[in-house]
């Protein structure tokens, strides 16, 4: 019995670590991917539609999706596309627009959120699970009868309130590092939407200037 709650002790231990490391990366993952999708701040993205309405209301098309094309950042590449469809009537080339910026970005940073999630919930409970295993390897130890070995039950309660520890450790950094990836979600949708809104303005400009000659 004893060599059971040991090897259930490495187990949990090896599956706190497994989870701390995955909602880790998970996290770095996603706190990338919204910094490389979006601008720095709100006056960097009008200096890039700045340029962009030059090009595109001059009838410089092709230097405008030259601007895009190398840019990976949600704005631009929504642009991009926006250029490439706009012959689409405006509510369905702002469906479009959407529904790729949805697709392309959001659902990618918000998968790796919910595995984030999931180790947020995760860890405590397989600290909680360790908590009870030591709890059932000190009183295993009280059971044998009247010779306790006092060293073996500190050892199980040692590692029942490590593994608690351990648990919240790990979900609490967790916890804050998610509330933070979603500020700069809600950051970004916001940027983006303030952008679309003046690029629709734009096309519909270039629209009515090809119209008009």
């Amino acid at each position: 019995m004893e060599k059971l709650f040991e090897l259930i002790g490495m187990v949990t231990y090896a599956g706190l670590g497994v989870i701390a490391l995955w909602g880790a990366f998970c996290a770095v993952l996603a706190w990338r991917r919204i910094a490389h999708a979006r601008f720095r701040d709100e006056e960097a993205q009008d200096e890039f539609l700045d340029e962009l309405d030059t090009e595109l209301l001059n009838g410089r098309v092709d230097a405008a999706t030259e601007l895009c094309e190398h840019d990976r950042r949600a704005m631009p590449q929504l642009a991009l596309y926006a250029i490439e469809n706009r012959d689409l009537e405006f509510p369905r080339l702002r469906r479009a627009l959407t529904e790729r910026f949805e697709k392309d970005i959001l659902a990618d940073i918000e998968h790796r959120l919910s595995w984030v999630a999931t180790a947020i919930k995760s860890a405590p409970m397989i600290g909680l699970f360790g908590t009870v295993i030591g709890m059932m390897g000190a009183f295993s130890n009280l059971s044998v009868g009247t010779k306790v070995d006092t060293g073996k039950m500190a050892e199980d309660i040692m590692f029942a309130l490590i593994t608690t520890a351990m648990g919240l450790a790990i979900a609490v950094p967790l916890l804050l590092c998610s509330q933070g990836i979603s500020v700069r979600i809600r950051q970004m949708e916001d940027l983006v939407a303030s952008g679309l809104a003046r690029l629709l303005d734009t096309m519909k400009a270039l629209s009515q200037t090809v119209r008009s000659r």
